[in-house]
């Protein structure tokens, strides 16, 4: 997922998606009040576990990394000792088919370093896993992933293949597109050992981590196709031009409802270029008034408490998407619901920007800003009431 003003665009390069993540960061900075956590206090009721708070750095996997802490969430609910997987692997995979798909379509698709949540369970079925200690992807002496350079370059390389310059394609382009990325990030080892034992990243992902890619299911919400039925997600992050169920607004909430409150975690895509979503207070919702309309203090203290919001029905949000003001511009993990002091429900997420927020890495998000700003979500198919389930034909 890259951010809202570049994905207007058809094609995005890949060297902008990266920098768009870090100014989407910077731009988020703005949205906050200095004394937020002292005006709310949440309550949780029930908050599935997940490992550890990671920071995705200068690159655009926020989708690798929220979809990959959900299968770390996974197994521990299954009953395994989770595995720290490499978030750089599952990007680094997804990289080499998005290269193959631009090509193909002849440079007319998305060639940013954003994805979608199924694109990791796409690459997990495909090419297995790693641990992250196997594979960190910081080829080249950095602490945090930084990809600016390697964007620039993949791009130069896809683009001199989509010109064609010896009239054919050569069998050679996607050796040299691969080299130029396993540079940066590494070449993917055969083998390996874990914990004593011997692995390919195939046989690791089928022991050792031991999901199925066939139980998961995303979903999402629009008016202008059928419900419960499948549909083309429209993001331009969609570079696999993957399928997803579509179903009425309120029951995107009943589906997350309910598998939260079963012990399942949510892989939640997402629009966070909004003046009511604040990284540093840990709070996201749809303020009732316009932000434009309101007045110097009223925006100085937007996150001071518990406020009014926008009531949303489906046509605002799907207005909100058909004119750009919603787009697919981050993705994060919804482990659990907690309620204000006043009693109205949120649900606890889990983001990959490190713990330097008042949550440490967490965030608090109203149900309306769900309805409104969610592109797409993942879950397991256990996690979705029967009755919906049954709509579905799951």
């Amino acid at each position: 997922m890259n951010v809202k003003y570049f994905l207007v665009v058809p094609l995005i390069a890949l060297a902008t998606a990266v920098n768009a993540q870090d100014n989407l960061i910077k731009s988020l900075e703005n949205n906050q009040s200095a004394s937020s956590k002292e005006g709310f206090n949440f309550t949780t009721v029930t908050n599935a576990e997940a490992t550890s708070v990671k920071n995705q750095g200068s690159s655009g996997t926020c989708w690798s990394y929220s979809t990959n802490s959900f299968l770390e969430s996974e197994m521990i609910r299954l009953g395994k000792k989770p595995v720290d997987l490499a978030e750089i692997f599952t990007a680094r995979n997804a990289y080499i088919e998005k290269g193959v798909n631009y090509v193909r379509m002849h440079g007319a698709i998305s060639l940013g370093d954003g994805g979608a949540c199924h694109d990791v369970i796409n690459m997990y079925a495909q090419y297995g896993a790693l641990p992250q200690d196997v594979y960190t992807g910081l080829n080249y002496g950095t602490k945090k992933n930084q990809f600016k350079e390697m964007a620039a370059i993949t791009e130069a390389v896809l683009q001199a293949v989509v010109k064609n310059p010896n009239g054919e394609l050569t069998p050679n382009w996607k050796k040299a597109y691969t080299a130029v990325i396993d540079s940066y990030l590494g070449e993917v080892p055969a083998t390996f050992t874990y914990e004593g034992k011997t692995y390919t990243p195939q046989s690791f992902a089928k022991e050792r981590v031991g999901i199925n890619p066939k139980d998961y299911v995303e979903l999402s919400s629009f008016i202008n196709k059928p419900y419960y039925e499948k549909m083309l997600l429209m993001v331009p992050d969609n570079w696999s031009l993957d399928q997803v169920y579509n179903v009425k607004m309120d029951d995107m909430i009943n589906i997350i409802d309910n598998a939260v409150k079963k012990g399942f975690t949510v892989a939640w895509a997402t629009d966070v270029s909004e003046k009511g979503f604040s990284w540093k207070n840990g709070v996201a919702y749809v303020p009732a008034k316009k932000f434009e309309e309101m007045t110097a203090d009223e925006k100085g203290t937007m996150f001071n408490g518990p406020r009014e919001e926008m009531i949303i029905t489906e046509e605002l949000r799907q207005a909100a998407f058909d004119n750009y003001n919603t787009t697919d511009d981050h993705g994060m993990q919804i482990t659990g619901l907690a309620k204000d002091q006043n009693g109205k429900e949120y649900y606890i997420v889990k983001n990959s920007w490190g713990e330097t927020n008042d949550y440490k890495g967490y965030l608090y998000v109203t149900k309306e800003f769900v309805k409104y700003k969610t592109t797409a979500f993942l879950l397991h198919k256990d996690g979705i009431p029967s009755d919906i389930k049954k709509k579905l034909g799951l």
